[in-house]
C-alpha cells in the first residue's frame, strides 16, 4: 500500500482589489538644501530630475572590494540647491490644495535629519514663504468671493461641522464682540514684521475647481506632540508668574466617520491668508525648540497644522446657505514639520535633550515600522497589524494611509558629509515609502440644485435695484433748480376784469409782469455772472487738478519709499529678532555652563574635603596600627622571654638530673672513668663524688635551683636567649625550637 504524499501548504494569494476603487502611490519628493560654508566635503550629487547619488566619505568603511560604495535614489521629483519656493510649491502642495477645495483630504509632511532644511521648506522666510503660507494664499485666493459670513459655520466637539442660520450668525457675532475675546489682526499693517511679506501677490496661485454655487469657511489648528503627548499651540492660557500653569495634554478621539481628530483643540475661524498666518505663527511661538550643536533652533517636536474647509451649496434661490448638516462638505489639509532625527554623539545632548531626542527617535521608528508593514501587507497578500497606536503621530494619521486622502513627503537631505550615515537611513525609508499605495478618496456626491444660483441672483438683485431707482429714485437736479426759480418770483395779482372801465387791473398786472421779468433779467445776469465765475472756477480746478496730480506723484513716490524703507526696517527687525534670540541662546548657554561648573566645583572641593578627611583617617587608622602592633611585638616577646626562661630552666633540671645520674651510676668493680674537663670548670676544681647510698637521692626543690655555675648557666641560657632576640629584633627568621638544645 503506497503512502499518500503530503501536499505543501498554498501561499496565501493577495487581497482582491475591487474594480471600482483605485490606488496611487505615497509621492516622496526630494530636496537638497545647499553645502554651508564650514562644510568642506559633499556626499550627494543629482544626476537628474528623479534621480540622486550618494558618495562615502573620505575615511568611511568600504564595500568588499576596497572601493567606495555609491548608491543611487530615485524619487517622484528631485529639487536640486538653485529650487525656489514657488516650484516646490507648483509640484507639491498645489494639488493637494486643489483636492482640499474639491472636498478631499490631503497630507503633507516634511522628514529628514535635523538641519536639512524641513522647518524652511514648510515655512519659510520674509519674502521666500514655504509650503504652508502658499497653501494659505491659495486658498483665500480661491475662495474668497464666495465666503460665508463669520460664525455661519460652526464647528462641534466631534470633528464636525454644523450650520447656523443668518439670525444665529448674527446674534453670536454681537455676543462675542461684546464679550472680550482676543482676536486676530486682519489688516496687513498690523502683521508681525517677522511674518509679513511672506510672499508676493503675484506668485499666489489660484485653483479652477470652486463651485460657485458653495459657501465656503476656513478653520485652522495647531498641535505639537512632544514626547508622545499631544498639546495645542491656540491654547490661550493665563501667564502666571508666581504660579504658572503648565499646558494640558490632548487626547485622540474616533468621530462618527472612523477619522481621527484631537479632542478638545481650539479650531480658529479665518478670513485672510494674513489672519490664518498671523494664527499660525502665534503658535510658532509656543512650539519646544532648543539650541543644539547641529542647528540652532533644533526641534524638538512634531508640529501639526491643520488647515479645514467647509462648504455647503446654497439653497434653491442661491441667497443663503442650506440649513442640512448632511450637505456640509469638511475636507483638511495637514501640514506637518517632523522633528529631525539626530544622534546623542553629535549632538552633544544632554538630560532633557537626551529624552527629547529617544523620544523622537521613537517616534520616527514607529512611522517607518508602519510603513514597512503596510508595503508587506500590500505585496505579500498579509494581513498584519499595523502599530499605529505605538505613536501619536501615527495614530491621528492612520486614516491617510487607510484611503482618506493623498499623502505627500518631502525628503530634506543635508549633502554634508558628517551626514552621511543618517542620510543614508532617510533614504532607504524614502525609497521603501514609494512602494505603499494609498487609496484614491471617494467623490463627494452633487446636490440636487440648479447650477448657477449665485450668479442669477446677483443678476435679479442688481436689476432689482436698478427698477427701484428708477421708479422711487432722487429726481433731476433740473427740475429743482427751475422750481426754485419759479418760487423765487413775486405771485401775480388777480386779473379778472368785471368793469370795462377798470384802469386799476391791468396796470397792476403789468407793473407785476414788468417786475418779475426785471427779477427774472437780474436772475440772468446773476446766472450768466456765476457761470464766467464758474469758468474762470473750473480753469482754476483745472490748474490745482494739475498741481494736485504733480502731489500725488509725489505723495506716491514717497509711499514707495516709505514702503521700501519699511520693508528695510522689517528686515533688520527680523535680524534684530534672530540676533536677540541667538544672544538668548548664547545666554542661556552661558547660564547653563556657569551652573555646571559651579556644580563641578562644587563637586571637587567636596572630592577635596574627602580626600583631605579620607587622609587623616588613614593616617589614626596607621598611627593606631602601629601603636597596636608595638604592644603586639612586646606581648609576644615577653611572652617569648617567659616561655625561653621555662625551657631553660627545664633543661638545666634536666641536665641537673642527668648529671646526678651520670654521678649515681658509678659502680665499685669499674675503673673510673677519666675525668670530664669543662672550658669553664678551673683545674683545681674536685671531682664529683658519688653519694653514699646512705645519704639518698638527692631532693628535688619545688622552686627551680639556680644553675650550678655562672659560666654553665652562661653558655646554656643568655647566650641562645640573647641570639634570639637580637634575630627578632632585626626582623630575621627566629631559629626554631631544636636549634636552642644543648
Amino acid at each position: 500500500m503506497n503512502r499518500q504524499q503530503k501536499g505543501r501548504t498554498p501561499r496565501r494569494p493577495p487581497p482582491k482589489k475591487f474594480p471600482g476603487s483605485q490606488s496611487d502611490p505615497v509621492g516622496v519628493y526630494c530636496r537638497v538644501r545647499p553645502l554651508g560654508q564650514d562644510d568642506k566635503e559633499c556626499c550627494i550629487e543629482v544626476i537628474s530630475s528623479s534621480t540622486i547619488q550618494l558618495h562615502a566619505p573620505e575615511g568611511f568603511k568600504t564595500n568588499r572590494n576596497g572601493e567606495y560604495k555609491e548608491t543611487q535614489y530615485s524619487f517622484k521629483k528631485v529639487f536640486g540647491v538653485s529650487i525656489s519656493q514657488t516650484d516646490l510649491f507648483e509640484h507639491v502642495a498645489k494639488p493637494l490644495v486643489d483636492d482640499l477645495i474639491s472636498g478631499k483630504n490631503g497630507l503633507l509632511f516634511t522628514y529628514g535629519v535635523t538641519g536639512s532644511g524641513k522647518t524652511f521648506t514648510m515655512t519659510g522666510s520674509p519674502g521666500e514663504g514655504g509650503l504652508l503660507p502658499r497653501s494659505l494664499y491659495m486658498i483665500f485666493n480661491s475662495i474668497s468671493p464666495y465666503q460665508a459670513k463669520r460664525y455661519v459655520f460652526k464647528t462641534d466637539d466631534k470633528n464636525g461641522m454644523e450650520v447656523q442660520s443668518e439670525v444665529e450668525a448674527l446674534l453670536e457675532r454681537q455676543r462675542r464682540d461684546h464679550v472680550s475675546i482676543p482676536k486676530t489682526p486682519s489688516s496687513r499693517q498690523k502683521l508681525d514684521p517677522e511674518i509679513a511679506d511672506m510672499i508676493k501677490t503675484e506668485d499666489a496661485y489660484q485653483t479652477e475647481g470652486v463651485d460657485e454655487d458653495s459657501s465656503y469657511c476656513v478653520f485652522v489648528s495647531y498641535v505639537e506632540i512632544y514626547n508622545n503627548y499631544i498639546y495645542d499651540l491656540l491654547e490661550e492660557t493665563q501667564d502666571d508668574v508666581i504660579k504658572p500653569k503648565a499646558p494640558q495634554s490632548r487626547s485622540l478621539r474616533e468621530d462618527q466617520n472612523h477619522n481621527m481628530y484631537v479632542a478638545g483643540c481650539m479650531e480658529v475661524e479665518v478670513k485672510s491668508a494674513e489672519e490664518a498666518f498671523q494664527v499660525f505663527w502665534r503658535g510658532q511661538k509656543k512650539r519646544k525648540v532648543a539650541n543644539t550643536r547641529l542647528n540652532r533652533e533644533s526641534s524638538r517636536s512634531h508640529s501639526v497644522f491643520i488647515i479645514k474647509l467647509a462648504q455647503a451649496p446654497l439653497d434653491a434661490e442661491g441667497d443663503n446657505v442650506l440649513q442640512d448638516k448632511n450637505q456640509v462638505t469638511v475636507s483638511q489639509l495637514c501640514l506637518v514639520d517632523l522633528a529631525g532625527s539626530e544622534r546623542t554623539g553629535r549632538t552633544g545632548a544632554e538630560g532633557t535633550r537626551v529624552r527629547e531626542a529617544g523620544n523622537i527617535n521613537q517616534s520616527l521608528l514607529t512611522l517607518r515600522t508602519c510603513i514597512e508593514i503596510l508595503r508587506e501587507n500590500q505585496m505579500c497578500g498579509t494581513s498584519k497589524m499595523v502599530p499605529y497606536r505605538d505613536s501619536k503621530i501615527t495614530h491621528l494619521f492612520k486614516n491617510y494611509f487607510d484611503g482618506e486622502g493623498k499623502v505627500r513627503m518631502v525628503v530634506c537631505v543635508n549633502p554634508n558629509a558628517d551626514d552621511y550615515e543618517e542620510t543614508l537611513l532617510v533614504m532607504r525609508f524614502a525609497e521603501m515609502t514609494q512602494e505603499v499605495e494609498v487609496a484614491r478618496p471617494v467623490e463627494r456626491p452633487i446636490c440636487g440644485f440648479t447650477p448657477g444660483r449665485r450668479h442669477r441672483n446677483q443678476a435679479f438683485k442688481e436689476e432689482l435695484t436698478r427698477k427701484l431707482v428708477e421708479r422711487g429714485g432722487p429726481i433731476d437736479t433740473d427740475f429743482h433748480v427751475l422750481t426754485n426759480l419759479v418760487q423765487s418770483l413775486p405771485p401775480l395779482p388777480s386779473s379778472e376784469v368785471t368793469d370795462p372801465h377798470d384802469d386799476i387791473t391791468l396796470p397792476r398786472l403789468i407793473e407785476a409782469l414788468e417786475n418779475r421779468q426785471r427779477i427774472r433779467q437780474t436772475i440772468v445776469d446773476e446766472y450768466n455772472r456765476k457761470d464766467s465765475n464758474m469758468v474762470s472756477t473750473e480753469n482754476i480746478l483745472q490748474e490745482q487738478n494739475v498741481k494736485l496730480l504733480e502731489k500725488d506723484q509725489l505723495i506716491q513716490s514717497g509711499k514707495m519709499e516709505i514702503e521700501r524703507l519699511e520693508k528695510k526696517i522689517k528686515t533688520q527687525e527680523y535680524k534684530i529678532d534672530v540676533l536677540q534670540k541667538t544672544t538668548k541662546n548664547y545666554e542661556d548657554d552661558k547660564r547653563s555652563m556657569q551652573q555646571e561648573l559651579e556644580t563641578r566645583e562644587q563637586r571637587l572641593h567636596r572630592e577635596l574635603s574627602e580626600k583631605r578627611r579620607m587622609e587623616q583617617r588613614m593616617q589614626g587608622m596607621v598611627t593606631d596600627t602601629q601603636h597596636k602592633w608595638e604592644k603586639e611585638c612586646d606581648r609576644r616577646v615577653n611572652a617569648m622571654q617567659l616561655t625561653m626562661q621555662n625551657k631553660l630552666w627545664v633543661k638545666d633540671e634536666k641536665l641537673k638530673q642527668l648529671k646526678a645520674i651520670v654521678t649515681e651510676s658509678k659502680t665499685p668493680g669499674r675503673p673510673d672513668p677519666p675525668p670530664r674537663q669543662t672550658h669553664t670548670a678551673p683545674q683545681s676544681q674536685p671531682r664529683w663524688q658519688r653519694p653514699s647510698r646512705e645519704e639518698g637521692p638527692p631532693k628535688r626543690s619545688a622552686s627551680p635551683s639556680p644553675l650550678p655555675t655562672e659560666s654553665c648557666n652562661k653558655t646554656v641560657s643568655d647566650v641562645y636567649f640573647e641570639a634570639y632576640m637580637e634575630r627578632f629584633k632585626s626582623g630575621q627568621n627566629v631559629m626554631p625550637h631544636s636549634e636552642i638544645s644543648l
